[in-house]
């Protein structure tokens, strides 16, 4: 829950937002900004209702003077790097209470039915999508503001994807690898299945390591900006092979902090993966392949039954 007044002054009132059956519904530890703490969000699908309650706390013998107060149910995307490229797709608002004076705690109902949340939550470097609730009171020496963030989830799986892929590296004379992976598409709790050929070695290798690269991308061409950061490294050879050889490949992802595959989300930025196969000679040279993954989320892996509500609000 994050709150902000014009001035750093102190407000005569706390200002809390509670969402209905917090309790009961299920919550993961999201790292939203990555120098604080993760915070425990609830989970809410697509079309499900937000219900929840205002609190309005005074301070004894105080009042709170206000000029309305509104809740909204807002979807936006924040580029860190970037504030003009930041933009709320989405925000209904509901009026709270007309302009007038608090003087004992208050409570406020409110709901949003039937929300669409066509995205999935994302927080990374340097873009974020966020669902959330914001409470405005509105004042004359500057608003109070409160949000509260929701979690967000789609669980949409791609169609069989049967084919393997199957790459080379290859320096002339030198060295000819053929490396090949048992499919591009794979669920986030999935198991990467692979073998490397070594057709021609006349250089010495000194070791072999396979990395998972996600890379953020914002912006509109051509001014995009990307980020990239190396999810995980696992050496999968160490010291010289030679002609012939076959290295076999296991990557268990659930392992991993990864998300979705994420495609020109409202054509504000996508986040891509990638298969890194880097080889080192024993002069520390670097020779590397790069192969795109599509990676997608499945109800079993938050740990829920696949036929799990997905919150559609019957009329």
């Amino acid at each position: 829950m994050k709150g902000t007044s014009l001035f750093g002054l102190s407000a005569p009132a706390d200002v809390k937002i509670q969402l209905d059956d917090a309790e009961q519904r299920r919550t993961f530890d999201i790292a939203i900004n990555r120098s604080q703490p993760r915070e425990r969000l609830p989970l809410y699908f697509d079309r499900e209702p937000v219900r929840g309650k205002v609190l309005v706390r005074v301070g004894h013998g105080k009042r709170l003077e206000h000029n309305g107060i509104r809740v909204e149910c807002v979807g936006a995307i924040v580029v860190l790097n970037d504030s003009s490229q930041s933009k709320e797709f989405q925000c209904l608002s509901q009026e709270l209470a007309a302009p007038g004076e608090i003087r004992q705690n208050t409570t406020m109902d409110f709901e949003f039915r039937n929300v669409e949340k066509q995205y999935e939550c994302y927080y990374g470097i340097n873009v974020q999508l966020r669902y959330f609730i914001r409470v405005i009171v509105a004042r004359r020496m500057g608003n109070m503001i409160r949000e509260s963030d929701l979690l967000v989830r789609s669980y949409h799986e791609p169609k069989d994807d049967p084919h393997s892929i199957k790459m080379e590296v290859g320096i002339e004379d030198c060295l000819h690898i053929e490396f090949e992976y048992n499919k591009s598409t794979y669920h986030l709790k999935d198991v990467i299945v692979g073998k490397i050929f070594f057709l021609l070695v006349r250089i010495k290798i000194k070791h072999m390591e396979l990395c998972i690269v996600r890379r953020e991308t914002t912006g509109f061409a051509p001014n995009t900006y990307n980020e990239s950061e190396t999810v995980s490294k696992f050496e999968i050879m160490d010291g010289a092979p030679v002609r012939g050889e076959i290295i076999p490949i296991r990557l268990f992802l659930g392992g991993y902090d990864l998300t979705p595959t994420f495609r020109d989300i409202n054509k504000r930025f996508s986040v891509r993966y990638y298969l890194n196969l880097v080889l080192y000679d024993e002069e520390n040279r670097r020779y590397y392949k790069q192969q795109e993954i599509t990676l997608y989320r499945r109800r079993e892996d938050d740990g829920l039954p696949p036929d799990a509500n997905t919150g559609t609000e019957e009329d």
